[in-house]
């Protein structure tokens, strides 16, 4: 059956407008004498006359069909039956009530001729013109309605709604079988899949006049976006729904050791770092509980404070976590936190892999559990959340490609500020090697294939200036505050170099299956900063699949990306293995340069574990399409056999110590007066953060000098980790690590009474722990009188002798 045009027209109770509409139809495609044409109307269920009518019509003219529907399903599912039912060339559905005029199929159909698969009738185009309106208010809440679904859905589209569309037929009915909505929003759901396929669509200008009995209600828009919302939901799969699931077991069991009674468990690779973090979210809780600033806080480090915004606070999961925080405490809000995270960040770049790399889910699957399980994550995952917690950067990463395309600059560049200014508020420093790593990417692609750089390129500034202009404001003040407030710092110091040994990346990490401590504390930092053991076997893969797909434009670029971290890495001095030949290192480049200058310049390599991920879905993907089953079977065997020594061990957890009946029963409240704090021995630094628990077990009711943070010291405003040194901290610290009991002279007694009263301290307590006989000894000595044992602490009340009841409650 040829038909050059079918016309499918919805009705529901119709009976008043359907006759004059069906003539209106006919008469208009016989004088314009378009061929073949054929006329269906769908009753939805009608109650009316409007089946009878359309009977009556089909009755006098063949060529106009009725399909009749047993109850009212909505108009979505009236138009898809219509459009099924469609043999046409093309296919125009228009409303019963001719809205816009069926002459306005003329300047549709001139569309689809130059090129286009779809023409949309537009109110909102410039040369639309407009009859009678509707209600103001009524035409308002319309307009807003049909703002948020063009936003949310179909973007750079106008006007979603209106019912006067034409399209190719074939596409028309491939787009209408894949629907599945019932109601108004089948229109978007269609032009989403034409967007989807890459079929153009046209926007066409035309008259349209408000017809009174509309069926279209306000409320109609929100049942829209209501029903894409549940499109969505029922479009991820069943399989994504496994393999987030599957990511949030394999957090689950790599903080295993600490997801049953937080609070008393303790990864002891972190070393005071756990300690450091539960405070973060503790602090940032009761800062939104009480309405403080959120960016300072004086609980360490009295009587100067700490800069919050210049530490790793993590402000954007510290903040919507404080409820948590509050019912449940900080180490559950941290485990939270962490396992819910890492979780996230694998199925972030499991979404970026299949979105724009590989289709294959099981590709996907294990390109992403690389990049977010590989071992430098894990070293990480003992101490550091900002760098394990990176769900933002994939979409960063996709919303900069999509501005490579073009398609919406200013709506891509919005969204990119956003994502970014989100991502500050999560980490800046992994925000800066994400963003180096994007620009290797994008030099090496773009020296590929630089016709597809040129044409990014002008698309690619403009959302960049447009994501600045929407980002700097809305974070002007706290990286003001970060670098220029109260207990800023200009740079951190790590030591002259602390970059990665070669033989790093082809070792294995500790928590690595193939790993162990005596192999790997030699070439790194500590145990958190292992952050270049991918092993021999996983850089071998990586080096057979560069090779193997070296044609691909991406795996070049990914090649030069893994090689460029690497070297980079290296940091400022490396030694080539095996010779006492040592060469400089490309990071000398950077290293002095705003922002870079504080950044371990080892964790570079971070870069390459999502890069490795992605070169490994590279290459399942291709496997997957081996015909031959024993090529396809040993290449995914050499696969897992390379990925074998890297799989990670749970974390290791152990006890906690517990904390002193004086600070659990709250007995410090009778020695503290108002605006005073209560001094640990030794004062605590970044060796020594207990004093931080202690604080987050007594609900941050005291205040502690010293601590563990990032701040400044000296003239120049170098960033340490911990307080600024005073003598009586020193001489502490000296004691608890020596072990050794110093003579203490007049001067040093001289010194710790002005250290005191600068720490505004009310009592001392010293609990048991390695060398606490000497530290006893030494604080003796300095204020003159033996300390007194008080509920499991040697405790010294500064208070004695002034006329106080020392068990006052202040």
């Amino acid at each position: 059956m040829s038909v050059d045009l079918t016309v499918v027209v919805p009705a529901y109770n119709e009976e008043r407008r359907l006759g004059p509409t069906l003539d209106a139809i006919r008469a208009h495609l016989e004088l314009t004498d378009r061929g073949a044409w054929e006329l269906i109307v769908v009753d939805d269920g009608s109650t009316d006359r409007t089946a009878e009518i359309a009977a009556e019509a089909s009755a006098a003219d063949p060529r106009v069909q009725l399909l009749r529907g047993d109850r009212n399903r909505g108009k979505g599912h009236a138009l898809r039956q219509g459009v099924l039912a469609s043999y046409g060339r093309r296919v125009l559905i228009t409303d019963a009530d001719l809205a816009a005029p069926i002459e306005e199929l003329d300047h549709l159909d001139k569309a689809l001729t130059d090129g286009h698969t779809a023409a949309i009738g537009s109110r909102a185009r410039p040369g639309a013109t407009i009859g009678a309106h509707q209600h103001r208010l009524r035409e308002l809440l319309g307009r807003t309605g049909n703002f948020l679904i063009r936003t949310v859905a179909v973007p750079g589209i106008r006007d979603t709604q209106c019912g006067f569309k034409l399209f190719d037929g074939d596409r028309a009915r491939a787009a209408f079988a894949a629907s599945r909505l019932h109601g108004w929003g089948i229109d978007v759901e269609i032009l989403q899949y034409f967007r989807r396929s890459g079929w153009p669509v046209a926007e066409v200008p035309v008259r349209w006049s408000h017809q009174e009995g509309s069926k279209v209600r306000p409320l109609d828009y929100v049942k829209v976006l209501a029903e894409l919302t549940a499109l969505k939901a029922r479009a991820v799969s069943r399989t994504d729904l496994r393999v987030a699931l599957l990511f949030l077991v394999l957090s689950a069991v790599l903080f295993s050791g600490r997801l049953v009674g937080p609070a008393h468990r303790y990864f002891p690779d972190s070393m005071q770092d756990q300690n450091q973090w539960e405070w973060f979210f503790a602090v940032t809780a009761d800062n939104v509980r009480h309405l403080h600033n959120p960016l300072f806080t004086t609980f360490q480090n009295i009587p100067d404070g700490v800069n919050l915004m210049a530490n790793t606070a993590m402000l954007g999961l510290s903040v919507p976590l404080a409820p948590v925080t509050w019912l449940l405490g900080p180490a559950f809000a941290l485990n939270v936190a962490m396992t819910g995270g890492l979780a996230a960040t694998a199925v972030s770049w499991y979404w970026l892999i299949r979105k724009r790399l590989v289709p294959h889910r099981g590709a996907a699957f294990a390109g992403a559990a690389l990049a977010t399980f590989a071992p430098p994550m894990v070293s990480h995952a003992n101490a550091h959340p900002n760098f394990v917690v990176l769900f933002m950067i994939p979409l960063i990463i996709d919303r900069a490609l999509r501005l490579c395309e073009g398609t919406r600059v200013v709506r891509d560049g919005v969204v990119l500020g956003l994502l970014t200014t989100y991502q500050i508020f999560l980490g800046e420093e992994p925000l800066l090697l994400a963003a180096l790593g994007m620009l290797l990417f994008a030099l090496a692609y773009g020296a590929v294939r630089r016709d597809v750089a040129k044409a990014a390129l002008r698309p690619l500034l403009r959302g960049t200036g447009v994501a600045l202009a929407v980002a700097v404001p809305l974070i002007a003040f706290p990286l003001y505050w970060q670098f220029f407030g109260p207990q800023s710092y200009k740079s951190v110091l790590h030591g002259d170099n602390a970059g990665n040994s070669p033989l790093a990346f082809l070792s294995f990490a500790e928590r690595s299956l193939a790993g162990s401590a005596e192999s790997s504390d030699h070439l790194a930092l500590n145990r958190t900063e292992q952050n270049a053991f991918f092993g021999w076997p996983l850089v071998a893969l990586a080096f057979a699949v560069v090779v193997r797909l070296w044609e691909r434009p991406a795996v070049k670029a990914l090649a030069f990306t893994v090689s460029g971290a690497a070297l980079l890495s290296l940091g400022l001095k490396f030694r080539i293995p095996l010779t006492d030949i040592v060469l400089p290192g490309p990071w000398a480049a950077l290293s002095d340069r705003p922002l870079f200058e504080s950044v371990i310049e080892a964790r570079v390599a971070m870069v390459c574990a999502p890069a490795l991920g992605m070169l490994l879905a590279l290459a399942l993907a291709r496997l997957s399409s081996v015909p031959r089953r024993l090529p396809r079977y040993a290449g995914v065997a050499a696969v897992a056999l390379a990925l074998l020594p890297v799989l990670p061990a749970p974390l290791k957890a152990v006890d906690r110590a517990d904390v002193p009946p004086f600070i659990a029963h709250g007995t410090w409240r009778a020695y503290l007066g108002e605006g005073e704090t209560l001094v640990p021995v030794p004062v605590p630094d970044a060796a020594n953060a207990e004093g931080l628990h202690w604080q987050t077990s007594a609900g941050l009711g005291f205040r502690i000098p010293g601590g563990y943070f990032n701040g400044p010291w000296g003239p120049d405003r170098v960033g340490i980790y911990g307080p600024s040194p005073r003598n009586t901290s020193n001489l502490l610290r000296e004691v608890s690590s020596s072990g050794r009991t110093p003579r203490i002279t007049p001067a040093w007694r001289a010194a710790a009474r002005e250290d005191l009263k600068f720490w505004k301290a009310g009592v001392l307590v010293l609990a048991p722990q390695p060398h606490d006989g000497q530290l006893r000894a030494t604080v003796d000595a300095l204020l003159g009188r033996p300390g007194k044992w008080v509920d499991g602490v040697w405790v010294w009340d500064l208070h004695r002798g002034d006329g106080r009841d020392p068990h006052h409650v202040g």
